[in-house]
């Protein structure tokens, strides 16, 4: 099983602050939005991970990899707390650069030589999970049970008509169809699909199929996987735990709100701050 993340966006609702730095590495009080998918895919077994980037973001390939002299340096002053903050993480990365902003399908192609033959969970920055179980694990064992490609999904969210939902087969386990934005009154279910997907490498052959019939402009993965929900081979898995959505300001927020209350001195201070208000 291995890892993508897609990260080549410009971020540009998190403007001024993403001219310069990528909103993947804008931090959760100290470590990196990006860091916490990347330890969710750890946690579940992953080690081989790919990010696709832009010429916009050295620093995500920076971060993930060593430093050696700040390493050498907090170690000989036996600051051996700090160091366990920036010791290199136990996975293989790969970066992949791509070149124009074309679509999540293309991004998925742009990964094909690397993934190959294997199985793969797909994440988005923009979903940040926080619960016992990683999120990609949930995924991963769903997959095991039906050897299928898995959508992670969330019952009846607020606003469902922004999300994409998908149509249910009989047996509530099979996805027959994915509808983008449903009109209101519209909806094939109260569940909507996020971030992050497991797909079997048979996406690939729907990904180059579809490419084919593109008549230009960002190129997305929809086709392909309505190509496999024709097949009877994708599959849902209702996400427990904790759901983020850091694509806007205000779901980044809660997300830094969530992460600093696991932190009992961090959790008072803005209990304080926030009475003073």
């Amino acid at each position: 099983m291995k890892g993508l993340i897609i990260a080549a966006g410009y971020g540009t609702r998190f403007l001024p602050v993403t001219k310069t730095i990528p909103k993947e590495m804008v931090p959760l009080v100290t470590k990196p939005a990006i860091a916490f998918i990347v330890e969710e895919f750890i946690n579940s077994g992953i080690k081989d991970i790919v990010i696709i980037s832009s010429r916009r973001k050295k620093s995500l390939e920076d971060y993930f990899d060593r430093e050696v002299e700040l390493e050498n340096a907090l170690l000989s002053k036996g600051k051996d707390e700090l160091y366990e903050l920036i010791k290199p993480y136990d996975a293989n990365f790969s970066f992949i650069r791509q070149r124009e902003m074309m679509g999540t399908g293309h991004a998925l192609m742009e990964a094909e030589s690397v993934i190959g033959n294997n199985p793969f969970v797909v994440a988005y920055p923009d979903d940040l999970h926080f619960g016992e179980v990683p999120l990609a694990k949930q995924l991963i064992e769903m997959y095991e049970k039906t050897d299928c490609s898995v959508l992670s999904t969330l019952f009846d969210p607020p606003e469902i008509n922004s999300y994409a939902a998908i149509e249910i087969a009989e047996d509530n386990l099979h996805v027959t169809n994915i509808v983008e934005k449903p009109a209101v009154g519209q909806e094939p279910s109260r569940e909507a699909s996020i971030g992050r997907f497991l797909y079997t490498p048979e996406i690939f052959k729907y990904l180059r199929e579809g490419w084919e019939k593109h008549e230009g402009g960002e190129y997305y993965h929809i086709y392909a996987l309505k190509k496999l929900m024709d097949a009877n081979k994708v599959v849902y898995r209702r996400l427990e735990g904790e759901r983020f959505d850091t694509g806007i300001p205000e779901g980044f927020l809660k997300a830094i709100v969530r992460h600093a209350c696991q932190d009992e001195s961090l959790k008072k201070i803005l209990k304080d701050e926030i009475a003073k208000y």
